[in-house]
Formats: structure tokens, sequence, C-alpha cells
């Protein structure tokens, strides 16, 4: 039997996801990958939240439970940006002030964890699926901080990283189709738009339901399309602008033996992006966003 297309999970996060009835999916996802039960409480309307079909961010931010009936904050995102470890920090302090009211003590600041679904390159290792957290380490004795008896009583916690934001990158394009448990099964769907009919993961059967493409309206599958085109597009101006721009550089800084050859060689790849976007009748704009060159290195 063929096996049915589904929609992107981008996508759902934007015009799905969202919905009280579909909170199993996103509820599933992250029980895997948290292992704990997790229950969506709400979607939080955050200024971080953004909702037209022109935004490159794809993030949905939620107030969940766990099993230990503490209250989180999750962030789930895709992005395609060189600077993208610079802006998770970023995006979870925001996230943090955004949920703390001036009248609210510090020791009412919220838990955050940071889920960012990755489809390019950041950074080397073997690994598809990184955690980062801060711990605080003796310099000497290399054991780890611990709260004292009256920070445990008052937070809940015994270690200072449960209380401080923690960090998930999926590399999605590193995972090599082999499902070894059940959070590979979401990592498989993640990458391919499939789910097998073995998939036994939390929330794949609902995805599986309301994920098919064959369920949309005339108008949606319009829409879907049109993203879909888009994300190839963004991914065709990365590879273009990154990956080529930084093998000229690398080949010019070896010629000229001139250390600034990789990031002369990046501008020059980006110019070459803008050329070929001004030739297609692209507006400013839209080559601005894309390359991050000011008016005039365009012109």
């Amino acid at each position: 039997m063929s096996k049915r297309r589904l929609i992107t999970f981008d996508w759902a996060l934007k015009r799905l996801l969202r919905s009280k009835a579909n909170y199993e999916v996103l509820e599933g996802f992250l029980s895997e990958l948290l292992k704990e039960d997790i229950t969506i409480l709400e979607i939080l309307e955050s200024e971080s939240n953004r909702e037209t079909a022109q935004d490159k961010s794809n993030r949905v931010d939620m107030k969940v439970r766990n099993q230990k009936d503490e209250i989180i904050l999750i962030e789930v995102q895709y992005e395609r940006e060189f600077d993208y470890l610079q802006r998770i920090l970023f995006s979870t302090a925001k996230t943090i002030t955004e949920h703390l009211s001036k009248s609210t003590s510090y020791d009412e600041v919220i838990k955050v964890i940071s889920v960012n679904i990755l489809y390019f390159d950041l950074g080397y290792g073997k690994d598809y699926i990184y955690h980062g957290k801060t711990q605080f380490l003796g310099m000497h004795y290399h054991d780890e901080l611990l709260l004292n008896d009256k920070q445990q009583e008052l937070f809940g916690r015994v270690f200072p990283h449960e209380l401080y934001p923690e960090y998930y990158l999926l590399k999605i394009n590193r995972f090599d189709d082999i499902a070894r448990d059940t959070l590979d099964e979401w990592i498989y769907f993640l990458k391919n738009e499939e789910i097998e009919d073995t998939f036994q993961a939390k929330g794949l059967k609902k995805a599986k339901e309301i994920l098919d493409i064959m369920n949309l309206s005339e108008e949606e599958r319009l829409g879907y399309e049109s993203h879909v085109e888009d994300r190839r597009y963004q991914a065709s101006m990365y590879q273009s602008t990154f990956v080529v721009g930084r093998m000229e550089g690398k080949a010019e800084g070896r010629a000229e033996g001139r250390a600034e050859g990789q990031v002369e060689g990046q501008v020059e790849g980006k110019i070459a992006v803008a050329r070929i976007m001004k030739e297609r009748g692209e507006p400013l704009e839209k080559i601005l966003e894309y390359t991050g060159l000011t008016p005039e290195e365009i012109k």
C-alpha cells in the first residue's frame, strides 16, 4: 500500500496544532522527548507567537504541566538562521520576561524549555539530538552545586540547572531513518513527513489522522503548497549564501593567505544570491530579508 503524504510539522504548528482538539499531537511529541507525560494547559498568545503566513519564524509557546505537577513554559520552533544559537538564547530570555510581571519576585521566574527542530547544519557533532542545560561545577572538586535546604523547600528543586532554561536541538537531517525507539519514530516523521503503520509513539496516531493532506480544503491545500515552495526557496538561499560562500571564502583565503577570505567569500555568496533574486523580479524587501545585505551592497 502506498504511503500517504502528510503535512509538514512546521506548517501544522501554525495552522492546526494550536487547536485544543489537537493538543494530543504536541503532547505526544513533548512526552516522548522529555521522557515524562506532558499536558498542555494553554497555547500562549505572546509577542513571540507570530501569526502571518509571511513570517519566516514558525514557533508556538505553551504552558504545560509535567508529571511532578510543575508548570513549565515550552517553546517549539523552526528557523533557518546562521546565528541560531544566539537567537534561541535571546528567545528564552524574552519568554521569561514576557511572563514575569513587574510586581512579581524573582523566585517566581518560570522554567523554560526550548525545543528546536533544525533542518540545517548547526555546528559539528555525531548525534542528531542534543540537550543543553546550565550547571555550576566546582573548579577543584568538580562537584555540581546544590541548592541549600531552604531553597529546595521554596523552589521544589535540588539543582540550579532545574531552575534555568534547557535547550533541545533536533538535527533532523542527521537522522539515519532507523527508528530505534518511540522518540526516533517522531524524528522519522519530522524528516520524512510519513508515519509507518507500526509506529507506537504517543501522538503519532492522531497526527496521522489530522495531518493528512487529503483532508485539507482546496484553499488550505493551496496555502500549504505555497508554504512548502517558500521553505524550499529558503533552503536554497541558505545553501547558496552560507555553504557556497563559505567554500569560496576558504579557497580565496588559501590562495591569498588572508584570514578574511572566508568572510569575504560569504559576502560574495550573498551578493550572488541577491543578483539572482533581482533577475527573478523579487522585491527589494525580500532580498534584504533573505541575504542580510544592505540596500547599498545590493546596488
